[in-house]
């Protein structure tokens, strides 16, 4: 008879009690092993020497962000996937993560079952995501689509970032231009739509 081989999680958890404690649930979760780490270096580190099938991350680390680290680590080991563990919300911060190329987000808030689920959905295939995050994906796609005649395919692009909550800095890293060129982008997307706030464009962005 074949032998299973456990379910190998890496979490990516700063706060030391939280980390701790999920550590030994999922550790003592029969079918699932656990290591955890502290931030995202060392996270970049077990991979180059172990095999995982699931990491659990936090997107608030010291140094690089979870975001950050979820780009790197899905970009080197496209295999593994990434479950965002959270306290963040707000639709920037999700829509990053996603892009990054996670494959799951649920919030720290959620029941331990929930997040155990989420675990083993992310490793066969599926993307969880707790129930207010996924009303805010939904939503998004619900949104009439904007006209953005005028602009070009470039401040379109910068309009996008904006509305992800990028700033000026990230934005321009993103694009590879200085960010002089980027600010001269959002005065042109603010003159083109008659706006004077990047609420306001991404209000327009989104048809509201």
């Amino acid at each position: 008879m074949d032998t299973v081989l456990p379910l190998n999680v890496l979490l990516v958890e700063d706060n030391t009690s939280y980390r701790q404690g999920l550590t030994t649930l999922i550790s003592t979760t029969p079918g699932m092993q656990c290591t955890a780490c502290a931030n995202a270096e060392q996270a970049l580190a077990l991979l180059e020497k172990d095999s995982w099938q699931v990491v659990v991350m936090d997107i608030d680390l010291p140094g690089m962000d979870g975001i950050q680290c979820t780009r790197q680590i899905k970009a080197r080991w496209p295999q593994v996937q990434v479950l965002m563990c959270t306290v963040f919300e707000d639709d920037g911060k999700i829509f990053q993560a996603l892009k990054a190329g996670a494959t799951g987000y649920v919030v720290k808030q959620a029941p331990l079952g929930e997040l155990l689920d989420a675990v083993r959905q992310v490793h066969a295939g599926g993307s969880p995501m707790s129930a207010g995050i996924a009303r805010k994906v939904v939503n998004t796609f619900h949104q009439p689509a904007p006209n953005h005649e005028g602009l070009t395919q470039r401040e379109q692009e910068m309009l996008q970032l904006i509305a992800e909550g990028l700033i000026v800095k990230e934005i321009a890293d993103r694009t590879n231009v200085s960010t002089s060129t980027v600010r001269t982008h959002i005065r042109h997307i603010y003159e083109k739509l008659h706006v004077r706030s990047r609420v306001e464009a991404v209000n327009k962005l989104r048809g509201s």
